[in-house]
Order: C-alpha cells, then structure tokens, then sequence
C-alpha cells in the first residue's frame, strides 16, 4: 500500500512539471497571433468553463461574502497580473528562460512568509532551495536567449513576485475552502478581472491559425488546471514544502519542451544546470521533521 502511495505521488509531480513546463512553449506559440491580453483571457476563459463543469460535478460551496473582495484580489494577482506580465515577457524571452525567472517564486513566497507569518524554512530547504536555483541560472545561461535585464525580463519577475503573494497569502483560505474549491474561486476572479479585454477576441479568434488557437486550447485545459489538482493531491499526502520544491524541475523540462516543439536547442550547459537543479530538489526534499510539513487541505471544499 505504501509503495502504491508512494507511486501516485510521483506520478502526480510528474504530471505537475509536464504540464507546467509545456506552457511556457505554448505561450511562446500563442503569442504568434495573439496579443498578450487576449492570450490570458482565452486561456483564463477555458479554464473557467472547465472548473465550472468540475464544480457542478462536485458541488462545491460558493464563498463567503466577506472573502470575496480577497479572492478577487488574490485571483487577480495570481491570474490575471501573473498570466498578462509573463506573456508580455514572452514576447521577447525565450520559453526557457522565462520559466528561469518564474522558478523565483518559491524564493518570494519564502521570503513573504518569513517576513509576514514567521515561517522558519529549515537550512536543508534553504540549501536545497539556493542550489536548485543556481541550477536554474546555469542552464540559462547555457540558452540562446541572454539574460539581460531588459523590459521582458521585468515582466516575468513581476508576473513571479504577484504569483509568490497569492501561494503565500491563500493559506488560510484553503484550509477553510479546499484546494480546489479555493482555486476555482480565484481563476473565476482572474477570468472577471480580464473581461476587460474581451473586445477584438472574436476578431483574433477568427483570423487566427488553428493550430496556434488549439495551443492556447491546451493551455486552458491542461496547464491552468490539472497541475493544481494533482499539487493538491501532494500537498495532502506529503506537505506543501515537498509539493511545491519539485517545482524547480520545470525549467529544466520547459528547455526539452522547447527544444521538441518550436527548436529551442539546449546545450551542454543547460543540461549541466539541469542536473544541479534535480540534486538541489532532492536535498530540499530530505526533512529532518517532516510532521513540521504536514498540511492537510480539504481537497474538494464540497457541502
């Protein structure tokens, strides 16, 4: 029993960093004929109408009142700032690059946590942590694209700093709601703040290649959802610092991604850095205590 556990979690992290890492290339396809916004919208829309269907099925409560003007805000931070700046920073860095500068938001939320809830992560997370990001910037800097701080760059830095605020401030929410009650909740809120941008959609929708439209398709259905039912399921069997940790993974496979799908040919370097990335995910993973991680969430948030 315990090895099956153990199987599904793996399986459920793999399923997590896959699909992750493949948005960042279907951005980069999206962004071929649409523009930022209507990228975001379309994507946020199909989402929606996904976790709609999912909560029918499951029956999930609706809110609370008083929580609403939170989950709009943090919807809007972790959705609609977070999905708009980092394809708006696609537009001039590569797809690997860009999930680099995104794998900073385990640092931020570290950083938010400690600053505001005193959250002490212990020194092999902090270790495994710096390591896993050096990894990161190794296998960047082994990319075509450089690493100069231009205006795409601060994009993606943004659109990882207000995805940090919204992991780190949504803990007590999803206690109370479920993990995926709460999720849905904020994509909704996400969606909402982009209805602003729904003029000209249709006109892109139309004039659009298929095969770009079916990738912002996948990204709606697959990336915006699925990796958050399956980090749930981790989260409950293992903790929420193990779940989130292998994260660091996705830079890595988001290079291999790219080089499969649109030719972003990694070199040896980046493959070098890759390796220190995985060995820096597996010494954050090793807990002295791991009763300190445990969190269990509602998973549904159902009546």
């Amino acid at each position: 029993m315990h090895k099956q556990s153990d199987t599904s979690v793996i399986l459920a992290h793999s399923l997590s960093i896959f699909l992750w890492a493949s948005a960042f290339v279907g951005i980069r396809v999206g962004l071929d004929a649409y523009t930022p916004e209507h990228l975001s919208l379309l994507r946020l829309l199909v989402g929606s109408i996904l976790l709609a269907i999912l909560g029918l099925i499951f029956r999930i409560r609706l809110p609370e009142g008083k929580d609403i003007p939170v989950i709009l805000l943090l919807g809007g931070l972790g959705f609609t700032v977070y999905h708009t700046a980092l394809n708006y920073g696609e537009q001039t860095v590569s797809a690997g690059v860009a999930s680099v500068f995104v794998s900073t938001t385990p640092i931020f939320a570290a950083i938010l946590a400690l600053l505001f809830f005193d959250e002490q992560p212990g020194i092999r997370q902090w270790t495994g942590a710096v390591l896993a990001f050096l990894g990161v910037i190794i296998t960047s800097l082994g990319a075509e694209s450089t690493l100069q701080f231009n205006n795409g760059v601060l994009f993606i830095l943004l659109a990882a700093f207000s995805e940090s605020v919204y992991f780190t401030f949504q803990k007590s929410y999803l206690e109370k709601y479920g993990f995926f009650a709460f999720t849905s909740y904020t994509i909704w809120a996400g969606t909402f703040w982009m209805l602003i941008f729904l003029p000209g959609l249709g006109e892109a929708l139309i004039h659009a290649p298929w095969d770009v439209t079916v990738s912002i398709l996948y990204l709606g259905i697959f990336p915006t959802v699925l990796p958050y039912l399956a980090l749930a399921f981790v989260t409950s069997r293992k903790g929420a610092s193990e779940a989130t940790s292998s994260l660091y993974l996705v830079p890595s496979l988001a290079f291999m991604i790219a080089w499969i799908w649109i030719g972003e040919i990694p070199t040896l370097l980046s493959i070098a850095g890759g390796v220190i990335t995985l060995f820096g995910v597996l010494l954050a993973n090793i807990k002295a205590d791991k009763k300190q991680d445990k969190l269990n969430y509602n998973f549904t948030g159902v009546d």
